[in-house]
């Protein structure tokens, strides 16, 4: 919507900076004239003419409707840990070409103090402007006006307007990594980078049609009653099985407080609990959502409604890190008490020492024992690039084997847990959610679930 805030022409008016070059000018020539008298016949007429095309300008820029408007475009949402387009399209309403300076009042949590957008705009032109916000936290974010300083082509004094609506805008968790994997589930094998090609073990019980054999068929699927009649090769083809259900567990606890380029483990967990909900549902199963910390936060049935990943949206949106430890044996009981029959569990945590992950062991293999248990464990890349950089100084040799003795620590945990049949994925929290996705993918391909 084109919005003028209403200012007072004083409080808009401004002197630029070639207005204050010209006054040093006018005021040059005045002391030259007391060595050259007839200097001060040109400092009397360079006075006048100065004041002119400013009275000029001032009556030109205020007079009539506002020249430039201004309308900012943020989208519904914007998505947690993604950069996210905003545009501001600016015009030029009048037959006049103007010089503009932009500065939009960005949301705090961002920081920016220093944001400025320069341009000309031609007679009646309108362009777009385009810069990208990267928020790093969950909640509302306010923008206010978009400020513009404009001034027409003496630039001697220029006026300020502010456009557009104060907007509040959720940061939720993120769309834009839902909608990059989204395509994965539409294919069998999916040719995306970073996307595994998965061999499919097999098949599920639930058949779908009698197709002409293509290379890459299974033989073993091979229908030779079909054949016969057809007198050309036909196949089996069989669907994944359905209405599997799947749920993703978080841990909210001060584990997962730990930030990694601006994010929080907890956020990388709850940006892939959307990600793998939306594919998982798109694959016909159902998902759920249970999280965590010293007490049970949110708990959602697994479901494959319309609605269900518009609910998990919603729950993610509103989860809150917790400054406790996670009560294990809590969460067993709200497992059983919630998941009633054999499902995939993808829980995300994150074990720091052998002793934490001992503790948890006893309930994590009663789980695994009930359901299918995947466990997210996430890698410390910090300490990893650390242990890699060059050592000047005793104390720094000192402090990198303490850290590659910690990221050792880590490889055992999940060692550990493999050993106890529980599947572990070791993770860097940016590659989070690809390895999720191949996980469900390669579980499904091998008919796990």
């Amino acid at each position: 919507m084109e919005v003028e805030k209403k200012i007072s022409a004083v409080s808009s008016f401004r002197l630029t900076s070639r207005f204050f070059y010209a006054l040093l000018i006018v005021i040059g020539i005045f002391i030259l004239g007391f060595a050259f008298p007839w200097m001060k016949i040109a400092g009397i007429f360079s006075t006048l003419a100065l004041s002119t095309l400013v009275l000029f300008e001032t009556l030109f820029l205020y007079t009539g409707k506002p020249a430039i408007v201004a309308v900012r475009n943020t989208g519904k949402v914007l998505s947690l840990g993604d950069e996210n387009n905003i545009t501001i399209e600016v015009s030029n309403t009048r037959k006049s070409r103007y010089f503009i300076s932009l500065y939009d009042e960005i949301p705090y949590q961002f920081q920016l103090r220093d944001f400025e957008m320069v341009l000309s705009l031609k007679p009646k032109e309108t362009q777009l402007l385009k810069y990208s916000l990267r928020p790093v936290t969950r909640g509302e974010y306010h923008f206010g006006y978009i400020n513009i300083i404009f001034s027409a082509n003496f630039q001697l004094i220029s006026r300020r307007i502010q456009c557009a609506e104060p907007q509040m805008v959720k940061v939720v968790p993120s769309i834009i990594q839902m909608k990059k994997y989204e395509l994965i589930a539409l294919a069998r094998i999916s040719t995306m980078s970073g996307i595994k090609k998965l061999r499919r073990i097999g098949h599920s019980y639930e058949f779908e049609q009698i197709k002409n054999y293509s290379q890459g068929d299974d033989i073993r699927s091979i229908n030779w009653k079909a054949t016969a009649r057809k007198d050309s090769l036909m196949v089996n083809q069989y669907q994944d099985e359905r209405s599997q259900q799947v749920y993703m567990i978080i841990d909210k606890s001060r584990n997962m407080h730990m930030p990694f380029n601006g994010l929080s483990l907890l956020d990388y967990s709850i940006n892939t609990s959307l990600v793998l909900s939306n594919i998982a549902l798109l694959k016909h199963d159902k998902t759920g959502l249970i999280t965590y910390s010293h007490r049970i936060g949110t708990t959602l049935p697994a479901e494959k409604s319309t609605n269900q990943l518009k609910k998990i949206l919603h729950a993610l949106y509103a989860e809150k890190p917790q400054n406790l430890e996670g009560n294990y044996d809590l969460l067993y009981r709200s497992v059983k008490n919630v998941i009633k029959s054999r499902s995939l569990i993808m829980l995300f945590l994150n074990f720091e020492s052998s002793y934490a992950m001992e503790r948890a062991l006893p309930i994590l293999q009663k789980i695994n024992k009930q359901h299918l248990l995947v466990v997210m464990i996430f890698e410390n890349t910090e300490l990893k690039t650390y242990t890699h950089q060059k050592a000047e100084f005793v104390s720094d040799i000192y402090a990198q084997t303490i850290a590659l003795k910690l990221s050792m620590e880590k490889k055992q945990i999940v060692s550990k847990l493999r050993k106890y049949g529980i599947q572990t994925i070791l993770s860097r929290p940016e590659d989070l959610s690809i390895n999720v996705v191949n996980k469900y993918l390669e579980l499904k391909a091998k008919g796990l679930i």
